[in-house]
């Protein structure tokens, strides 16, 4: 049973895309590269990171991220260049700023409009008059009562 718990356990885990001929020698950048394409888009799978993908372009870009480390670049001065390639789509996360601050304020201002669209409609409701009917003429009545006797 315990067996069973392991294998289950290791299949559950991630797997990371990285092949062994990207892994830098140096630890400290290898580290740094894999924290970096942690938050990079892969363009092909459209909601994974470049660090779980299997796609060439994937591939290319944890490439391209080593490279930018190998040759001195900072995390921030990587990702710029990144970003300035390829746009702002290549972030899983991107900054609020910008255009950007539209798309994060939709969902929550949308929750809000419904909210008070649903409370204004609540509350005409509840003042509204009640519809008022008018009795049943003679007619309608022995009309009605000659249905039920069926």
């Amino acid at each position: 049973m315990k067996r069973l718990a392991l294998i289950l356990t290791l299949l559950a885990a991630p797997l990371w895309a990285v092949q062994p001929d990207e892994v830098l020698g140096d630890p400290v950048l290898e580290e740094r590269a894999r924290e970096l394409s942690k938050g990079l888009r892969c363009l092909v799978c459209r909601n994974e990171s470049i660090d779980e993908s299997n796609a060439s372009l994937a591939r290319d870009l944890r490439l391209l991220v080593r490279e930018r480390l190998v040759a001195g670049d900072s995390d921030k001065e990587a990702m710029d260049f990144i970003v300035a390639r390829y746009g702002e789509y290549v972030l899983l996360k991107p900054d609020v700023t910008g255009a950007n601050w539209l798309l994060w304020a939709a969902g929550p201002l949308m929750l809000l409009v419904a909210g008070g669209v649903g409370f204004a409609y609540l509350r005409r409701r509840q003042t509204a008059k009640a519809p008022t009917e008018a009795p049943l003429s003679t007619d309608e009545q022995a009309r009605l009562d000659e249905i039920l006797r069926r």
